[in-house]
Order: C-alpha cells, then sequence, then structure tokens
C-alpha cells in the first residue's frame, strides 16, 4: 500500500492509501494527478516507521514531504511544501519546509511565533 495525493492546479486536494494497481482500472473524471508521497518523509528525510529515526536506506524519501490537503506541489523540486505560516518565514530548498527567521528555542519549554517582532514568545 502507499500513499497518493491528488493535485489539482499545483495544490493537494486529497490523500488516499491504495495499491499502485489501483490506478490501471481506476477512472477519474475529475482534472488532477495523482502523486505519489511518503508519510514517511519529512524535510526529505525518509523516517523509519518502526523507530522514527532516519532510515538507512534514503532512496525512501520521496518529494521532500508527506502530501497534506491544502499543501502545495511543486513540479520543478518535485516536493510537497506546506502553506508558508508567516510572510517573514523563507523557504529551505533543501527540506522545502520553512524557517522562521529567529530559531526557535530549544529548551524544552512552548513558543508561539509573534510575527508583530518577529519573534518567539513563551507559551505561559
Amino acid at each position: 500500500m502507499g500513499h497518493y495525493a491528488k493535485v489539482r492546479d499545483n495544490k493537494v486536494i486529497n490523500v488516499i492509501v491504495a495499491e499502485a494497481s489501483f490506478f490501471d482500472s481506476f477512472v477519474d473524471s475529475s482534472p488532477g494527478k495523482w502523486i505519489k508521497t511518503s508519510y514517511n518523509t519529512k524535510g526529505g528525510i525518509h523516517y523509519d516507521p518502526e523507530t522514527g529515526n532516519p532510515s538507512e536506506d534514503q532512496s525512501k524519501a520521496l518529494r521532500k514531504n508527506f502530501a497534506g490537503v491544502g499543501m502545495l506541489y511543486d513540479s520543478q523540486r518535485d516536493a510537497f511544501i506546506p502553506p508558508q505560516p508567516y510572510p517573514s518565514w523563507t523557504l529551505n530548498e533543501e527540506t522545502c519546509l520553512w524557517d522562521s527567521p529567529v530559531p526557535r528555542p530549544n529548551d524544552g519549554e512552548i513558543y508561539r511565533w509573534n510575527e508583530e517582532t518577529q519573534n518567539w514568545e513563551e507559551v505561559e
């Protein structure tokens, strides 16, 4: 079984689980294209579903990120890209994920991004 994203106008509108052979007889009259995606791929890295650690075989990494409804498919990068969370964030070309202008603190606390101050604020 695999995951497939229905892409119309470069936007993911549906994700299903199916065998590849399903598409041999499936009749889909709606516009768009079905593109395979990997549930275990994030930021261009394939993770072992058993351990959650990066897989030894990175050839399983597929299209940078697992597709979700509302994400974009960039055919030039062959990548699924989530929506930009804030105007100040920039697309990381390697991971096809969005980077904040200031790194999130890694101290175990919970933070949220404040676009006005362009900084992380601790959630109390």
